[in-house]
């Protein structure tokens, strides 16, 4: 990770790499995902339901075994959410490559080889500042019923210098 900082055009500059540390870092700082009755609820619906069908209904057993099996599927992909997203992002072809970030005036600049991507601080809805880095909510536009389209992107702190991770704290709209 490497830094520079111009205090001149307010203008900070850092760079990282795609790794299987930042991805995990990234997701646990980021998932909203809990582990409660509420998230197993579909897996548990669908594993009752194949259950009735295969013990109450003539129906053919291979279909409900394939309803148990979609349950019993939807339960592992649940416990195993973070596992599946890192492994997913590894094998992305962005996977490894090196990222220069860029916060200024404008907005913040992502560069690599296989994206550049720019959110400004105008479409900035909110910063939330983690232990470890800062949730970036804002805006990508609005739907053809008017309706905000909303993402959110992650910064880590471990990238960045005291003087950006200051200057991200004065120009968001509000700090949660």
């Amino acid at each position: 990770m490497t830094q520079s900082t111009t205090s001149q055009s307010r203008s900070f500059t850092a760079s990282f790499t795609l790794d299987k540390a930042h991805y995990s870092e990234c997701y646990t700082q980021s998932s909203t995902l809990s582990h409660d009755k509420k998230t197993y609820f579909k897996a548990n619906v669908l594993t009752v339901f194949g259950l009735i069908i295969l013990l109450a209904t003539p129906v053919n057993p291979y279909a409900a075994w394939f309803v148990i099996a979609l349950g019993l599927l939807e339960t592992v992909s649940v416990y195993y959410h973070k596992p599946w997203w890192v492994i997913r992002q590894m094998l992305s072809k962005a996977s490894h490559s090196e990222v220069k970030l860029t916060i200024d005036e404008q907005g913040i600049l992502t560069e690599s080889f296989h994206i550049n991507n720019r959110i400004l601080w105008t479409d900035v809805t909110l910063v939330t500042e983690t232990e470890l880095g800062f949730l970036i909510y804002f805006s990508l536009g609005k739907t053809a019923m008017g309706k905000d389209i909303a993402s959110k992107s992650y910064i880590s702190k471990s990238c960045l210098s005291d003087e950006a991770t200051a200057f991200i704290g004065q120009k968001n709209p509000t700090i949660a």
